[in-house]
C-alpha cells in the first residue's frame, strides 16, 4: 500500500438535507482520513446515495458542514468539486462500448480542453505509460484493444475504475461495485480497491457483507440519514441496532 497522503481529508459534520419535508440525511457526521478505505452500508432509504450526492455538489445540504481537504465543498458547483479531485463511480458503469479499453482510458484521461486545445493535443509517451500501468491494476492490460462491449460486467466495472484512476483522484466514490458480479470477480474487486486506498481515500457503498468483510476495513452503517454505529465489520455486525433495523437476524 502506497504512503497515505497528505491533507484533511474528508469531514461531515451535522450535515441535513430536506426533500419535501422527508429527512434524507439527519445531522450526519463523517470523518474520512487521508487514504483510507471505508465502506458504507446501510438499508434502502438511509441516506447513503444522498451522501454521496451531497459530497459530489449534486445536492446542497440544508445545513451542517462538508469539507475536503479543508475545502468547503457546499460553496462550490460539481465541476469545481470534480477538479478538485473527487471522482465518483455510480452502480451502472458508462463505458463506450464501440471503444477499446485502451480508448476509453485514454478519452477520460486528463488533457486540455476546448476546441483548439483538442485539435493540437496527442497522446504522449507519459500519458500512454500511465493508461498502461492503469489497465495493469485493473486487470486489463490483456484486452486493451478489445472494444470495451466485449467485457464482461466485472471487467466493465473494472475499466470504469481505471477511467476515474487516469483522472487521478483524491477521493474516490464507489456505489456498489460487485452488484451482478461472479464470486470471482468480487474476489478481485475487493483485492482491487483496497490496492488503490493508501494512495488516496475510497469510500465503498455496498450491500453485500462477504464484500465489505474481504475489504478488511472501518464501517460505517447509516439509518434514517444519520450514522448508526461504525467500527470493524464484527462491530457492526454485533451491533444489536444493527440486526434490528438491516441485518434481520
Amino acid at each position: 500500500m502506497s504512503a497515505r497522503p497528505a491533507g484533511e481529508g474528508l469531514y461531515l459534520d451535522g450535515v441535513s438535507v430536506v426533500f419535501d419535508g422527508f429527512r434524507a440525511l439527519n445531522e450526519l457526521s463523517l470523518v474520512v482520513e487521508p487514504g483510507e478505505l471505508r465502506a458504507v452500508i446501510g438499508p434502502n432509504g438511509a441516506g447513503k446515495t444522498t451522501m454521496m450526492d451531497v459530497i459530489t455538489g449534486k445536492t446542497r445540504p440544508a445545513g451542517g458542514v462538508v469539507r475536503f481537504d479543508g475545502r468547503d465543498l457546499t460553496r462550490m458547483d460539481e465541476s469545481a468539486i470534480a477538479t478538485l479531485g473527487i471522482g465518483r463511480k455510480f452502480q451502472k458503469p458508462t463505458v463506450f462500448d464501440a471503444l477499446t479499453v485502451f480508448e476509453n482510458l485514454e478519452l477520460a484521461l486528463k488533457a486540455p480542453r476546448g476546441p483548439l486545445a483538442c485539435l493540437r493535443w496527442r497522446l504522449g509517451g507519459a500519458a500512454r505509460t500511465e493508461i498502461e500501468a492503469v489497465m495493469v491494476r485493473v486487470g486489463l492490460a490483456a484486452r486493451a484493444a478489445d472494444p470495451a462491449g466485449l467485457l464482461s460486467h466485472g471487467q466493465r466495472q473494472w475499466l470504469e475504475i481505471g477511467m476515474l484512476l487516469v483522472q487521478d483522484p483524491r477521493l474516490l466514490l464507489v456505489d456498489e461495485p460487485v452488484a451482478g458480479m461472479t464470486d470471482h470477480e468480487t474476489a478481485q474487486t475487493a483485492e482491487l480497491l483496497a490496492g488503490i486506498a493508501g494512495s488516496r481515500s475510497v469510500v465503498v457503498v455496498e450491500h453485500d457483507l462477504d464484500f465489505v468483510r474481504a475489504l478488511g476495513c472501518r464501517v460505517t452503517v447509516l439509518h434514517e440519514g444519520a450514522m448508526l454505529s461504525e467500527g470493524s465489520i464484527d462491530h457492526v455486525q454485533d451491533d444489536p441496532r444493527v440486526v434490528e433495523v438491516y441485518l434481520g437476524r
